[in-house]
């Protein structure tokens, strides 16, 4: 008999993580189908450029997270294995000027997406992308799977109860729903926006000349960073459990800020003390000061190990972003 082949849906396909998740699943034999909002459909140059490379492999759906209607159409008419719920408005500061459309599109996108497969496919496997933004506060370092939740962002909030909406839907329907807890994860593909990425594309710009200093906010904010390949490779190893659960994904090394700075500095031969600068309009109403994961049981029941180590993350960033501003260097 022919070996059944696997269809994972994710959405959130054209972000960071979806982009590695999509190539992950087609190297391992999965057909891959990405959903993405109506509007971005036209704008594939911009929108998709992190999967452009493999468009030709992939098939896409038109749906929107904050239209139950949309999402019931996908699942009705779509057969899936697993499904990879990674869309969110991800941004913590983004969700502290729209709190509004963080929680509508993170909490109330996650409850009809999971109630439309509880209605029409119940054996598809579920994926919930939680957030180490969800300690928050935290009451213990580092943070595990008992480490109890105090969120201190609307974003953190909308993972929070997206993570307890994922569980019930586990408990009351009997389906196969797991929870990542990922700690910051990063990559050449993180938006512009991220600190880290901010930093990176600030050390490049300012060796080739095209900038002068770089602004932050909190210097000794403490994070728990990984990169995003290493992380998509756990998400989909939960999916892969005769039984769904919640796992800490982190590398169980913390950098603060500043740490992130000198690193990317350094890979220029630069002092990144003659360059970056703090300002207060760039802190967060109500900052999390650290956040240090320990992925004690993604290790012993998952076999999960990250590859990249802190310095390989920043090296491979820096590096890219030279070679992007480069380009434009010379273009200009």
């Amino acid at each position: 008999m022919p070996i059944e082949v696997k269809r994972a849906l994710i959405t959130g396909i054209t972000g960071q993580d979806g982009s590695y998740l999509a190539e992950h699943l087609l190297s391992v034999g999965y057909q891959v189908h990405g959903m993405a909002r109506r509007v971005a459909i036209p704008e594939t140059e911009d929108r998709f450029k992190r999967i452009s490379h493999i468009m030709d492999r992939i098939t896409l759906h038109s749906a929107s997270l904050e239209n139950y209607a949309s999402l019931y159409r996908l699942v009705a008419n779509q057969e899936f294995t697993e499904c990879y719920h990674l869309a969110a408005q991800s941004f913590v500061p983004d969700s502290f000027a729209d709190e509004f459309t963080s929680m509508e599109t993170n909490v109330l996108g996650t409850q009809y997406l999971i109630a439309a497969l509880r209605d029409v496919q119940p054996e598809c496997r579920v994926y919930f992308a939680g957030s180490s933004e969800m300690f928050g506060e935290v009451r213990q370092v580092p943070q595990d799977e008992q480490t109890n939740f105090h969120p201190r962002s609307p974003y953190g909030i909308s993972k929070v109860a997206g993570f307890h909406l994922a569980r019930n839907f586990r408990e009351a329907y009997d389906m196969h729903c797991s929870s990542g807890i990922l700690f910051n994860h990063e990559s050449p593909r993180r938006g512009s926006e991220f600190v880290t990425r901010k930093i990176a594309s600030g050390a490049a710009k300012i060796f080739l000349g095209l900038e002068t200093e770089l602004v932050l906010g909190n210097l000794e904010a403490r994070r728990d960073w990984g990169h995003a390949a290493d992380y998509v490779a756990a998400m989909s190893l939960m999916l892969q459990q005769d039984d769904p659960d919640d796992y800490v994904v982190a590398s169980g090394e913390d950098h603060s800020v500043r740490d992130f700075c000198e690193a990317a500095f350094s890979c220029v031969d630069l002092d990144y003390r003659d360059y970056v600068r703090s300002d207060p309009r760039f802190m967060r109403p109500a900052e999390v000061s650290r956040l240090l994961g320990d992925a004690t049981k993604a290790r012993e029941k998952l076999g999960w190990q990250p590859k990249y180590t802190f310095q390989d993350l920043v090296r491979e960033m820096v590096e890219h972003d030279l070679d992007m501003w480069s380009k434009y260097r010379y273009i200009r």
